[in-house]
């Protein structure tokens, strides 16, 4: 007899934590588990993959922050479904999902959470407390994240600790030059590449002084920013009030990122606070350098002198001297990414993540 798990999420848009539920949704067992998908807030880009997977989707359409009709809606949705387990993921579906699903009478509500979320203020905190209460476990991808919210309240026995997963490498389907062409980078340089939503929490600012640095340095190098994002204007205007884009280039979203990374000689993230990266876990599996701010989340990643360097957060000269220093020594620079390949292969693959999902499921469904 299969267990329905109906996952709740704000949205399908092109993030990491949806990325990772439309994984675990797509290889859950068929013959165990009858999984479905409601989105709180909108649809998105990522639907489609479900859907063709012959997974259900639906759309609740909350339109602002505390919406009782969503509430109302999806609490009725709930109730239609009847799944043995709601499990949710992220801040807004987490608070309307696991009230819902309470106020539904589902047996198992199981929460997710998926980053270190330093904007939440102290009613957000005792939100959470108060709905840990009745959560079965929380899922979450890192020991940063899960270390930041037992600091905030809840036990540390509540969590459930599943790294990310990743699909198996599949060989670039882009030679060299085409990957520099499509980025609009000379192949003669030395690129250097980040991926990700172009917003404050990245500080792509830092990243592009830490280019012009580097860039000054050697005249070879060209940092490509991989990702679109509200601060997309801001931070052009800073680019050209700093540096040229022969030293940083804004490369717009992209749905080949996995096959211009293998093309690349280090991958830069200056986050100020992250969960997992996706963005980190393919560069590793492309066998790249990585350079990190040291923070939680990349530190769960990224081994500092093993499978990168980690830098302090918003030491901009020191991104560039350590990149610089990769970039001389190819010895050391294919040794840290063999490592970090090695690492993503034997301890972030999706049939890894897939199985821990399943036998936590297993575990707490009612029989």
């Amino acid at each position: 007899m299969t267990k329905r798990i109906v996952f709740v999420i704000p949205t399908m848009d092109r993030g990491g934590a949806e990325k990772q539920l439309c994984l675990l949704a797509e290889n859950l067992p068929r013959d165990q588990f009858d999984v479905h998908v409601i989105l709180l807030t909108r649809d998105g880009p990522r639907s489609a993959q479900l859907r063709n997977a012959g997974i259900p989707v639906s759309v609740i359409g909350k339109r602002f922050k505390a919406d009782p009709s969503a509430f109302f809606r999806l609490r009725r949705e709930l109730k239609r479904l009847q799944p043995q387990i709601v499990h949710t993921w992220l801040f807004a579906a987490n608070s309307f999902g696991r009230a819902a699903a309470k106020s539904a009478r589902i047996p198992r509500i199981i929460g997710s959470e998926r980053c270190v979320d330093p904007w939440k203020t102290a009613a957000h905190f005792l939100i959470d407390r108060t709905l840990a209460n009745y959560t079965e476990t929380i899922t979450t991808n890192s020991a940063g994240v899960r270390d930041f919210y037992v600091s905030h309240g809840i036990p540390k026995d509540k969590f459930t600790l599943i790294p990310n997963g990743i699909g198996p490498l599949t060989p670039s389907s882009l030679t060299r030059h085409e990957a520099f062409t499509a980025l609009g980078v000379d192949p003669k340089r030395k690129l250097i590449m980040a991926v990700g939503r172009l917003w404050p929490q990245k500080r792509y600012r830092d990243l592009i002084w830490s280019a012009e640095l580097l860039g000054s340095m050697r005249e070879d190098t060209t940092f490509a920013i991989v990702g679109d994002g509200p601060q997309k204007g801001e931070l052009l205007r800073h680019r050209d009030a700093v540096t040229i884009p022969e030293h940083v280039r804004f490369c717009g979203q992209r749905d080949n990122v996995s096959d211009l990374l293998p093309h690349a000689d280090a991958f830069w993230i200056g986050s100020e606070y992250e969960g997992q990266s996706n963005s980190v876990i393919e560069a590793m599996q492309a066998g790249l350098p990585i350079i990190a701010s040291n923070i939680p989340g990349n530190r769960d990643l990224v081994l500092d002198q093993q499978t990168g360097r980690l830098v302090n957060l918003g030491d901009t000269a020191d991104f560039a001297r350590q990149t610089n220093e990769l970039l001389d020594n190819q010895t050391e620079s294919k040794r840290l990414g063999s490592n970090a390949r090695d690492r993503i292969a034997s301890e972030f693959t999706v049939a890894q993540m897939v199985d821990k999902h399943a036998k936590l499921y297993a575990g707490v469904a009612p029989t």
